[in-house]
């Protein structure tokens, strides 16, 4: 009577290993490390690089922005990659991830408008521009110190999008306006001298 309930343990234990492998997303390379390939590079040269396995994001002398866009456009998604910086002035640095259409950004450094570091949370562009509920209030906490590099995991899933830091849920923001399908695309902020670096970005279409 001892190996059938055996069978159905291991059975139960393999299901379950099996769906959880199932459900988590195959992340696929969006840049491979060498090139701006699957990136509209030409709209972005004298901003963005590639060095050694790192996507280089800096602004020209006359401080102009810009924005590094996907060719592809993406609705529901997850995205993964490493991203560090370090300021070398008091404006900081001011990056993040623009998506979907209407633009929703997940904000990176220091928000331009609000001179105030809101790393994890979600810029909508409205009044106000970094809804409440969708701020990352624990950020410093999940973060490891500047110059370091710190892994973001963001999902946009029908209305909802999420944001991890270093594998610690950070913000989450629902809302039904943000829900076109358009390029990822990876900013420079107009108006401050910065430097911001990205790698191993993986992504996967829901």
């Amino acid at each position: 009577m001892k190996y059938p309930t055996l069978a159905l343990a291991l059975a139960l234990t393999f299901g379950s290993a099996f769906a959880a492998s199932a459900a988590e997303p195959q992340l696929t390379p969006l840049f491979n490390g060498k090139d701006l390939t699957h990136f509209k590079a030409a709209e972005s040269a004298g901003f963005w690089r590639a060095e050694n396995g790192i996507l280089i994001g800096e602004n020209d002398a006359a401080k102009k922005g810009n924005y590094l866009w996907t060719e592809k456009s993406y609705g529901d998604f997850v995205i993964e990659f490493d991203v560090r910086w370090k300021a070398t002035t008091e404006r900081g640095v001011d990056t993040g991830l623009e998506m979907r259409s209407p633009k929703i950004q997940l904000q990176l450094g220091i928000s331009g408008s609000l001179r105030v570091d809101m790393t994890g949370s979600f810029y909508t562009g409205g009044k106000p521009a970094y809804p409440e509920i969708g701020q990352a209030k624990d950020a410093k906490k999940l973060m490891k110190p500047e110059g370091e590099w710190n892994t973001f995991r963001i999902q946009a899933k029908g209305n909802t999008f999420t944001c991890w830091i270093n594998g610690q849920k950070a913000s989450e923001y629902t809302d039904a306006k943000f829900s076109g399908a358009a390029p990822l695309g990876f900013q420079i902020h107009p108006g401050v001298v910065m430097k911001c670096e990205y790698r191993n970005i993986r992504l996967a279409e829901l």
